[in-house]
C-alpha cells in the first residue's frame, strides 16, 4: 500500500517525521474499512431527501401507518412506500404489523440524535 503514496507526500513526511515509514503505516491504519463506510453512506443517503426527513420528523411523535404518512407528506402511497423502504433499509425506521396494517416507528434513539444534531447545526443559519 505504501507504493501508492505520491513522491511529494513521501518527501513531506520525510521532513516531518523521524521515521516516515512508521507514520505511513499508522496513517493507513486510520482508514476505515469499506463495509463501515458503505453502511454510513447508506444512512446519509437515506437522510438526503426532503420527504424522508419529513417522515422521520413525523415519527418523532410516535408510530404511524403508511396511510397516515400519506397525509403528512401529501403524497401518493407509492411515493410514501418507496421512501419508507429506503428508511427501513438504512435502519432508520422499524415496522410492526397489526393485521393488514404496517406501522412505522423510529428505529433507534440515534436517529433522534441525528435529527437533533442537524437542527443544532442549522439553528444559526
Amino acid at each position: 500500500m505504501t507504493d501508492s503514496v505520491p513522491e511529494s507526500t513521501r518527501q513531506t513526511l520525510d521532513r516531518l517525521y523521524e521515521n516516515p515509514e512508521n507514520r505511513l503505516t499508522s496513517l493507513f491504519e486510520l482508514a476505515p474499512d469499506d463495509e463501515q463506510v458503505d453502511a454510513q453512506l447508506g444512512v446519509f443517503k437515506a437522510l438526503a431527501n426532503e420527504h424522508r426527513i419529513r417522515i422521520l420528523e413525523a415519527l418523532k411523535e410516535g408510530e404511524l401507518c403508511a396511510c397516515e404518512l400519506q397525509v403528512v407528506l401529501d403524497a401518493p402511497q407509492s411515493t410514501v412506500a418507496s421512501h419508507l423502504r429506503e428508511l427501513k433499509d438504512a435502519g432508520l425506521v422499524k415496522t410492526r404489523r397489526q393485521g393488514k396494517w404496517t406501522y412505522y416507528r423510529i428505529g433507534d434513539t440515534a436517529v433522534l440524535q441525528l435529527l437533533e444534531i442537524a437542527h443544532a447545526l442549522t439553528e444559526d443559519t
